[in-house]
């Protein structure tokens, strides 16, 4: 007799949706996520052995149903290919990444609740998803929960962690809130931190750093060039060095 196999047709990426074209209600749900992917590319601008993917469908045989998939707000996975050859993701199927599950999922709560503390918790648990952040900055108090709560999954459940920015060795980075400044705003956001709790500065941040220490130096420069202008109009000529 031979023995059914439910995995030896699975459809490919091609065939399945990339998301669930739910549509998101705040700002946050695409702008934090897409941040921290933007730091990632900055940060390891010189690994490929890695993926983050935003509001992206996750399939996988851990579900109901291998056609129904997962849609974090952002994830990670390790191990994996950062391109497909030429070609972008459209979604992010296990049988397709030699069964590679993210690491590190992300989950933004609205104002219409997601379940996320509940139903998609559960979901990651059981795909294996060792780190499950929840960010919640304007409803916390509503759910009863804090505005940033990392879990990591330990005998197969959930466990609330202690500390922000949150260190995850597994994956070499910690995450935190932090402050991003565009224009005369100031927005709350999540930011990659290393192990001394540093946050990681954006690409802007950076030359915007080495523009000042520049402006610094030739000012100090300039203030040195006056002295001894002074000084040699006050006493003639510098004495040899």
């Amino acid at each position: 007799m031979v023995k059914y196999d439910p995995f030896s047709k699975l459809p490919s990426s091609a065939e399945l949706p990339c998301s669930d074209d739910t549509p998101v209600d705040n700002e946050n749900q695409n702008f934090v996520p897409n941040l921290l992917l933007f730091l990632l590319k900055f940060i390891w601008a010189n690994r490929l052995d890695w993926f983050f993917g935003v509001d992206m469908a996750i399939y996988h045989t851990t579900g109901v149903s291998h056609l129904v998939p997962v849609v974090p707000d952002g994830f990670l996975s390790l191990g994996v290919e950062r391109f497909k050859g030429n070609v972008l993701r459209k979604s992010y199927v296990l049988w397709e990444e030699n069964d590679v599950v993210p690491i590190f999922a992300l989950e933004i709560v609205s104002l219409t609740y997601g379940g996320e503390y509940d139903k998609k918790m559960s979901v990651y648990a059981r795909l294996g998803v060792l780190y499950y952040v929840i960010y919640n900055p304007e409803y916390w108090r509503r759910d009863q929960h804090q505005p940033l709560e990392v879990y990591r999954l330990v005998n197969g459940e959930y466990k609330l962690q202690i500390g922000e920015p949150f260190w995850m060795p597994e994956i070499g980075l910690g995450i935190g809130r932090g402050s991003y400044i565009d224009g005369e705003v100031e927005l709350e956001v999540l930011y990659w931190y290393d192990a001394q709790s540093v946050r990681y500065q954006t690409p802007e941040e950076v030359a915007q750093q080495e523009r000042n220490q520049r402006q610094l130096a030739q000012q100090q420069a300039a203030e040195m060039t006056e002295l001894l202008e002074r000084y040699r109009q006050r006493f003639g000529e510098l004495p040899d060095a």
